[in-house]
């Protein structure tokens, strides 16, 4: 994985897990690398890997066993939330890009039908 500079690499990691985890990619229930497995593999300080864990258990996205590890929350409506929640966030992003290149709401809504009846043909 290679880092960005515009965020914080903890907050990245995290992102990373979310993403994998509302897509399916990571199960309910499963059980997450270790800390020292993912510190490894992403080549960052077990502390940072350590913060990520707490925030994502804070955020309850995750449970920590003691001496069985890190594991996935079951909780299929916490996952849709957070679902939902990254969507908003990517359309928000995407409509304040569109803005900042002039487009007014009524431009937007014609090129995303066009792009969509495009996408369907």
């Amino acid at each position: 994985m290679e880092f960005s500079s515009s965020l914080p690499i903890y907050i990245q990691i995290m992102n990373l897990i979310k993403t994998k985890v509302v897509s399916g990619e990571i199960d309910r229930g499963e059980k997450l690398p270790s800390v020292r497995e993912l510190s490894k593999e992403l080549k960052v300080n077990p502390n940072t890997i350590q913060r990520v864990y707490q925030e994502l258990e804070r955020e309850e996205l995750v449970k920590t066993q003691r001496g069985m590890g890190t594991f996935v929350t079951e909780d299929s409506l916490i996952i849709s939330h957070l679902k939902q929640s990254m969507a908003a966030a990517v359309i928000d992003r995407f409509f304040k890009e569109m803005e900042n290149l002039g487009f007014q709401p009524d431009e937007i809504k014609k090129m995303i039908s066009e792009r969509f009846m495009e996408g369907n043909e």
